[in-house]
């Protein structure tokens, strides 16, 4: 059995970064599709208008806006996690791990 007793902050929070922005790129990706969907049949309905504008911008912006506060917002909470965890190990000693 090993013992884990420390987690880099640095490294946890790249860690979350990737996986959180990933995610974020998933939930970006059906946010536009939605919002270009109802923006397009808002267009479609009633001609013109700001809000079908409005769906399309929030379409493009969906793609690059939320993975950007995903990756960024994950990865400070995976850095606060791995304190937290530290702060933790320290006074129980560890997680036992068992590495093969």
């Amino acid at each position: 059995m090993a013992h884990l007793k420390r987690i880099g902050p640095g490294s946890a929070f790249k860690v979350g970064l990737i996986v959180y922005g990933l995610l974020g790129l998933v939930i970006g990706a059906f946010v536009s599709l939605f919002a270009l969907f109802f923006g397009g049949a808002m267009s479609a309905a009633g001609g013109s208008s700001p809000m079908s504008m409005f769906g399309a911008f929030m379409g493009v912006g969906a793609i690059i806006f939320i993975p950007i506060c995903y990756g960024v917002l994950g990865g400070i909470f995976a850095a606060i996690g791995a304190f937290i965890c530290n702060l933790a190990a320290g006074w129980v000693g560890g997680l036992e791990v068992d590495i093969n």
